[in-house]
C-alpha cells in the first residue's frame, strides 16, 4: 500500500481527491506541524486492524499494579468498606 503525506490545511483543501486516494488503495498520513497526526486509509485497512485484537496482548502489562500479593490487595480494599 502506498502511503502519502500531507500536511492538515493542504489535506483539508484537498479532502475528495485524498478521500478517492484512499478508496483506490493509497493511505495518506496528515501532519500537523510536520507530525504524524492522523491517517486516512481504505476502509479494509481500518477494518482489518479491528479483527484480531484480543484482550491477551495485555497479560502481564500490570505486573506489580497490586502490589505483591493482589488477592490480599484486593481483599483489602472490599475490607475497607465495612
Amino acid at each position: 500500500m502506498v502511503t502519502n503525506t500531507c500536511g492538515a490545511e493542504e489535506a483539508r483543501a484537498k479532502l475528495p481527491s485524498l478521500l478517492e486516494r484512499a478508496h483506490r488503495g493509497s493511505a495518506t498520513v496528515i501532519t500537523r506541524h510536520g507530525k504524524p497526526y492522523a491517517a486516512l486509509v481504505p476502509v479494509e485497512v481500518a477494518l482489518a486492524s479491528r479483527q484480531g485484537v484480543s484482550l491477551l496482548s495485555l497479560k502481564g502489562t500490570g505486573v506489580g499494579l497490586w502490589g505483591d500479593d493482589a488477592v490480599r490487595r484486593v481483599a483489602d480494599m472490599r475490607n475497607e468498606w465495612e
